[in-house]
């Protein structure tokens, strides 16, 4: 009985991997049809139970093979697949930092990168809270000071961030890294992917507009919170 209990167990964990393997090559392929990214810039994790699946280190994201991912086990040794991106700590450290989180995206992102060069609105708040969706889908958004990629002290600073907005009861889903691009996660692909979106679109606008626009007033941003739960 023991034996098939964990037979079964072992085939609905394969079973969720092949899916999550398919999320990670599917989300790969709409940011690069987008524009979201290019050549080898950035990477995609998933979580699936106490394991972990990551684009492999210089994989372009628009032309990923399923079995290629990386697959690591709890303790962050490769199992399966090409070895994995240079940011696999990073986004383990996500992983353990914020339990709502099963999925992560980093790119490149031309109009986030284009704000840590122009200069950004506050450490705290790279961007202000300029329309409702991004008070709504984003909120609030630090700025991490430039380390190469991959150096694992990204991701001290990136948990610090996750715990200290935590602590405050205003929890984040995204980072910016300074001349990289940003960090975002959710539940599934699709709400760390409406982050990214929105995000992005927020700092065009910003940019676009010669970063003129005005904060929402205080009294809109309550609104918000009220009505929609907004965590600002």
């Amino acid at each position: 009985m023991t034996r098939f209990i964990d037979s079964a167990a072992g085939t609905a964990l394969d079973e969720a991997v092949d899916e999550a393997r398919r999320e990670i090559v599917r989300v790969g392929t709409s940011l690069f049809a987008r524009g979201y990214v290019h050549a080898s810039a950035g990477n995609i994790s998933a979580r699936v139970g106490d394991r972990h699946l990551i684009t492999p280190t210089d994989a372009a994201l628009g032309f990923l093979e399923p079995r290629r991912l990386a697959l690591v086990d709890p303790h962050g040794e490769q199992i399966a697949g090409d070895r994995a991106s240079k940011t696999l700590t990073l986004h383990r450290r996500i992983y353990a930092a914020d339990p709502t989180a099963r999925f992560v995206i980093h790119t490149h992102s031309t109009h986030l990168v284009a704000l840590t060069l122009a200069g950004v609105w506050s450490q705290d708040d790279v961007l202000p809270p300029i329309t409702p969706y991004f008070v709504m889908k984003v909120g609030h958004v630090p700025l991490i000071p430039y380390h190469r990629p991959g150096d694992p002290r990204v991701a001290d600073l990136v948990t610090a961030r996750i715990a200290g907005r935590a602590a405050g009861g205003t929890p984040i889903r995204a980072v910016l890294l300074d001349r990289l691009g940003p960090v975002v996660w959710g539940p599934d692909a699709g709400g760390a992917l409406a982050v990214l979106e929105e995000l992005e679109e927020t700092a065009r606008l910003w940019l676009q507009t010669d970063r003129r626009p005005e904060p929402l007033p205080a009294h809109a941003i309550d609104e918000l919170r009220s009505v929609f739960g907004a965590a600002w």
